[in-house]
């Protein structure tokens, strides 16, 4: 019997796949992507149609030769990766690969797409094959391309206009630039006072609240009541025209139905992952896969949910049947409406899936495979299983009463109460609404009211005035702004987790509770990016983009094209902003204050390795002093005496063995600790106002260390190293530092040498400077001894290796 190779993207989904198809077929994974485009300038050729140059990815290569080695036992090459853009693109790399390798041969290749990993919809799949749709390979490539693009043109341009290391990005930079543009909002918002008034009243033994709607003859708003005075007036009337009641001028009674929302896309899912489960977007999505993938449940590995990345909202009719039937079993048939609900996705493309996330089969009750799974997959599990079954539930039932209570004939109370008749979805999914705008949930849910009839009075208790404020609008949460980014259609949800990974990665934002907050930096890119290519963060141009590249992958537009639009104007405007100066990049330093006791000006402002406050100027005779900002400060925001406790910092730590004293500090370049007259950089999460000697110590002997490693040569009695370099092999005696002449063999070299070196070294001025000497050894002296290392995150380009396949792909089909 012949033998089929079925590939798939993880190890986990080919154990699953691999007991559902039994023998005849050997199922590989292929670690996700095979191919990516090469990491250099040029990958993508501009200047013919948009070319590719693709390689195989490293760490990939040894499961490539696998899939090659086992297609030579094959007859058949089944493509089963995931039923999405991603999924399609890395069938056609790898088929492109076998190609190369001569691996096909001219055996068949089929692709084939399930929606979930059970043993129907695998045996399905594989029964009904397609061949490769180019349309979402050319959309795939395409996004591709104009990250590629915007990526390897933008970031150096901040490299070298604002700092080492920073990056931008053609969908995390509008992301960027919606939780900056809240931080500007929070920050010029101006608070409000006003006031509110409650009676609180009483009939026969209940006692009740009701907010005042009606003063003097005139509706109440928000701002009605602005001060203690008019708010202590407005109480006073209020008891002189009820002297001890209220009459119950009129009673409104409705009954109210509350619908279930529909079942999770990959959005919602994130969205209540987070506000439900505290979960963030990578958390959510790394649990939902491993449930997609399979889980052995007592003996049997079976997929529990149907694919997590889509933007559908549909189930198929036999998941609702068998949902109905559930509902019958676990909440009674007055759960169940007479006929199923159908919801219907607001997406055009709907991610190229056809269902919603939902269990594979919702007979697996939660409690029943709880204890085989971790608490994360059993807790995320639990919420799609009642998100789906409640989306089919009756609607709950509320009786819902109004009351308008008058006090006198100039002023009137509301009062409100609901009673919770049937609770249909909400026996299963209750728990806090979707949005969290909607107040139903916390309202007037079983706030009962006593039974009250027109014309009657009822006794009035207490008239209370409330103080208030108005409050900035919220910094955005995960929740919040994955919502935000799926409304303004910036990105596709299935890239959500990515850019708010990236976001944190790059440290332009810091989650402070479950709040962004904006670093300097990343206000700074974002004012950078705002100021000088706003077409490019703006929300309309990134979402029209997203349509475009949804239109490629349903074949109603071409991708190249779309790229041509794209580059052309972009392109020109990068080449424009390349004269730009430091100065015109980054804005100009903001003014603190004036030093109390030096009156030298304070500012502060973003250097290459950080925000810092900088005490006096270069014109100064004396140097300025620097320190560094802490974690928790801002540029914007920091205070003068803020920033001067900055620089009250010294801490002395103790002592080493040796008796060299240790002190902490924060420098130009960042925290350090100071031992003798050699210093270490505190790492990111070490705070100089409270590390202790241990820590200090654990920091110095781990520099000790890596200098230690890298230390071709030493000259003991000297103080002089040739030290192994990032950029090729140095000498260095702690405050000097030199290069080492091609034609020179470090190992060779002698103390002597090395002096002559450093020496010379030492007289050459330092680029851009007025003297030499001194300027070249402090220069030299920053960069041997700045307890600081965040230039150093600049990422390296790495070297394609030479044997990896370089290929191209054509204009209007895929190809090698």
């Amino acid at each position: 019997m012949s033998k089929n190779l079925v590939i798939v993207e993880s190890p986990a989904k080919a154990k699953t796949i691999k007991k559902y198809l039994g023998p005849d077929y050997e199922v590989l994974a292929s670690y996700g992507h095979v191919r990516d485009l090469v990491p250099k300038d040029g990958a993508v050729d501009t200047k013919n149609g948009f070319e590719m140059k693709y390689q195989i990815i490293e760490k990939n290569e040894k499961h490539v030769r696998a899939i090659s080695a086992a297609l030579k036992l094959a007859d058949t090459l089944y493509l089963a990766t995931d039923p999405d853009r991603e999924g399609e693109a890395i069938s056609w790399h790898l088929v492109e690969l076998l190609k190369e390798k001569g691996a096909l041969k001219g055996k068949p290749v089929k692709r084939v797409v399930f929606h979930e990993i059970t043993k129907a919809a695998v045996n399905e799949a594989i029964a009904n094959p397609r061949d490769v749709a180019y349309d979402l390979v050319n959309a795939q490539q395409a996004r591709r391309a104009l990250d590629y693009l915007v990526g390897f043109n933008l970031s150096p341009l901040l490299w070298r206009k604002v700092a080492p290391g920073l990056s931008a990005g053609r969908v995390q930079s509008p992301a960027l630039r919606l939780i900056c543009e809240r931080e500007e909002e929070i920050k010029k918002f101006v608070a409000q006072e006003y006031w509110t008034i409650e009676a609180r009243a009483q009939k026969e033994t209940q006692s009740f609240a009701a907010r005042l709607i009606e003063l003097d003859g005139v509706k109440v708003e928000q701002f009605t009541l602005t001060d203690v005075g008019g708010s202590e007036a407005a109480k006073q009337r209020l008891l002189d025209a009820a002297r001890g009641e209220l009459l119950v001028k009129s009673i409104e009674k409705k009954q109210r139905r509350r619908f279930s929302s529909p079942p999770f896309t990959t959005s919602t899912l994130q969205q209540e992952g987070n506000r439900k489960l505290g979960f963030t977007s990578s958390r959510t999505m790394r649990a939902a896969q491993q449930l997609y993938e399979g889980v052995d449940i007592g003996g049997e590995t079976v997929g529990l949910i149907s694919y997590m990345r889509t933007d559908s909202v549909n189930l198929a009719n036999e998941a609702i049947n068998e949902i109905r039937h559930v509902i019958v079993e676990q909440f009674g048939s007055k759960g169940l409406p007479d006929e199923p609900r159908y919801f219907k996705a607001k997406s055009k493309n709907a991610q190229e899936a056809h269902e919603a996330i939902r269990p594979t089969s919702s007979a697996r009750l939660p409690k029943d495979v709880a204890k085989y799974l971790s608490p994360d997959q059993a807790r995320l599990y639990e919420l799609i299983w009642r998100r789906a079954v409640a989306c089919q539930m009756t609607p709950a039932v509320s009786d819902t009463v109004t009351v308008e209570l008058r006090a006198g004939e100039a002023h009137a109370f509301r009062a409100n109460g609901s009673v919770l008749i049937e609770p249909g979805f909400l026996a299963a999914y209750n728990i806090k609404a979707d949005d969290p705008n909607d107040k139903d949930e916390d309202d007037e849910d079983d706030k009962r009211l006593p039974a009250m009839v027109e014309g009657e009075h009822v006794k009035l208790l207490e008239v209370i005035a409330d103080q208030h404020f108005t409050e900035p609008p919220p910094r955005y949460t995960e929740a919040s702004l994955v919502k935000t980014l799926e409304e303004f259609d910036i990105g596709r949800p299935s890239t959500y987790a990515s850019i708010i990974s990236t976001l944190q990665s790059r440290e332009y934002v810091r989650l402070e509770g479950k709040a962004f907050n904006p670093t300097d930096v990343g206000m700074i890119v974002n004012r950078f990016l705002t100021d000088h290519f706003r077409q490019y963060v703006d929300y309309e141009f990134t979402a029209n983009l997203e349509e475009e590249l949804d239109e490629i992958s349903r074949g109603e537009r071409e991708w190249v094209p779309v790229l041509e639009s794209f580059w052309v104007p972009f392109k020109a405007r990068v080449d424009e902003k390349q004269e730009l100066s430091r100065k015109e990049a980054v804005a100009d330093a903001r003014v603190i204050g004036v030093d109390p006791v030096s009156g030298k000006p304070v500012t502060a402002r973003l250097g290459r390795y950080g925000p810092f406050v900088q005490v006096g100027s270069k014109e100064d005779v004396d140097k300025p002093r620097f320190a560094s900002l802490r974690a928790n400060q801002r540029i914007d925001t920091i205070t003068l005496e803020a920033a001067m406790d900055l620089f009250k910092l010294p801490r002395k730590l103790g002592a080493l063995p040796t008796g060299e004293e240790v002190e902490t500090n924060i420098g130009r370049f960042g925290p350090y600790v100071r031992y003798g007259k050699a210093f270490v950089s505190l790492k990111k999460d070490d705070d100089p106002f409270t590390i202790e000697l241990p820590r200090a110590i654990e920091l110095i002997e781990q520099k000790a260390a890596a200098l230690a490693a890298a230390t071709i040569k030493e000259f003991p009695g000297t103080g002089i190293r040739i030290i192994k370099g990032r950029f090729g092999p140095y000498i260095t005696d702690g405050e000097r530092r030199a290069n080492i002449p091609r034609a020179r063999d470090p190992e060779a070299l002698s103390a002597l040498d090395c002096e002559f070196f450093l020496h010379e070294a030492a007289q050459k001025p330092k680029p851009g400077a007025k003297g030499k000497g001194k300027g070249a050894k402090a220069a030299t002296k920053a960069a041997d001894d700045k307890p600081a290392t965040k230039a150093a995150k600049t990422p390296a380009k790495k070297k394609a290796p030479a044997k990896k396949a370089v290929k191209k792909a054509g204009k209007k089909k895929p190809s090698a």
